[in-house]
């Protein structure tokens, strides 16, 4: 009896213990709401985004409760620290402490239950694809005139399919991402797809259908990711899962094609062929070597997801603000008129000095509009302070930009 009393004493207060730990907040952490039992600010920050309408509305209004610029979270078992100043922000992104990513359950699904691509991996992998994929890309035109090119000739079968609505109501967005994601398509694959392609079409419907599964905290498979063999469907496990399935089938195809028509000429014509070609380089080495089908799929996951929602969203609200102040859409038809049609200027990257008016109209757009409110996530490599306060090793570190971009003591009225 007396051993029976003693397990269960010893059970209980091992559980005490694991409760008391889960609610302690680590010394001079970043202030912010109490910690609930194991699942930390999880619940809370759900029931608060719905009710307010997004975390970073969340961020703000608890910043204002705690009189501070920087939150101190747990989501699940990771601590989590929000940075809502433009010094603070400054910090992180200038301090190669927050160089990491976060790697966990949510994080990995994200990229196909691997860790893989350019956005959410860091170290040796992360260095060796961007720098590879950015010479790549810059070799068949990225930020060079041949993008231009691609550009201003989608931006012509995008005015002649305009042109055909016959002045409809219409909404940008609609026919505005598929020219975008067309410019992406030419620089990863190098060709275009038709407009009434029925592969553009799905390629628009996955993103669209993947970002609004993804929340940037991961949501509660990043928290609890065990509940996914409880509630799959609750969670949104089965919804990831098929769309990842669906991700890798599209992008799997231009891949074959490309394995299968690589040739010494092309094999540096788009991102696919050299990958591929760098790819057959390193079969000798293929246990060491980071490049692989997966890693190829998900670095062409990664440019579309970063470039494609954020350009065509950030457009189709300049098109917004065009017809919503009149006085502003005239100075800017002036400027690009004045330019091409009497100084003979073209309406090119490097000749932005002469249309100064039309570039801080752009710039406006995007800082009021902020496409993305919160960014990151990052991760503290090791034990560090942030604003004064301790951030513990391999917390993940959030960037607060709506509060830096509307921030009346920068920008007076925002």
């Amino acid at each position: 009896m007396s051993a029976l009393i003693f397990c269960v004493g010893t059970v209980l207060g091992y559980v005490l213990y694991l409760l008391m730990k889960s609610v302690k907040r680590p010394a001079n952490f970043p202030p912010g709401p109490d910690f609930m039992p194991w699942v930390g600010n999880t619940i809370q920050l759900r029931k608060e985004a719905r009710a307010s309408g997004g975390q970073h509305l969340v961020f703000e209004k608890w910043s204002k409760e705690y009189n501070s610029n920087i939150l101190g979270l747990k989501l699940g078992n990771e601590y989590v620290v929000v940075a809502l100043s433009y010094p603070l922000v400054h910090e992180v992104h200038l301090s190669e402490v927050y160089d990491a990513r976060p790697d966990n359950f949510f994080l990995r699904l994200r990229t196909m239950g691997t860790r893989k691509g350019i956005t959410c991996t860091d170290g040796q992998l992360w260095q060796e694809h961007r720098s590879f994929a950015m010479r790549q890309m810059r070799h068949v035109g990225y930020g060079r005139t041949e993008m231009e090119q691609y550009i201003e000739k989608e931006a012509g079968s995008l005015l002649s399919y305009i042109d055909e609505l016959k002045e409809e109501p219409v909404w940008p967005g609609s026919f505005l991402a598929p020219s975008v994601l067309n410019v992406l398509w030419t620089l990863t694959a190098g060709r275009g797809i038709g407009r009434g392609d029925k592969r553009l079409q799905k390629l628009l419907e996955l993103l669209n259908r993947r970002s609004k599964v993804f929340d940037i905290c991961g949501g509660v498979l990043s928290q609890m990711p065990w509940l996914r063999y409880f509630a799959p469907n609750w969670t949104g496990y089965n919804l990831i899962c098929q769309m990842n399935q669906e991700m890798h089938a599209f992008f799997l195809e231009a891949i074959n094609e490309h394995r299968a028509s690589i040739t010494k000429e092309n094999a540096e014509s788009d991102l696919i062929y050299a990958y591929i070609r760098e790819m057959n380089e390193r079969s000798d080495e293929a246990e060491n070597s980071t490049f692989s089908e997966t890693q190829l799929t998900m670095t062409i996951l990664d440019f579309f997801i970063a470039g494609s929602q954020t350009t065509s969203n950030t457009t189709d609200l300049a098109l917004m603000m065009l017809a919503l102040n009149r006085e502003v859409q005239q100075r800017v038809y002036d400027e690009i008129n004045d330019n091409l049609v009497k100084s003979k200027i073209p309406l090119n990257l490097c000749n932005r000095e002469y249309f100064p008016y039309t570039n801080a109209f752009i710039m406006e757009v995007q800082r009021y509009f902020h496409i993305t409110p919160v960014t990151g996530p990052r991760r503290a490599l090791r034990n560090t302070t942030l604003g004064g306060y301790n951030i513990p090793k391999n917390t993940t570190v959030l960037i607060g930009l709506r509060t830096v971009h509307m921030d009346k003591a920068h920008w007076g009225d925002p």
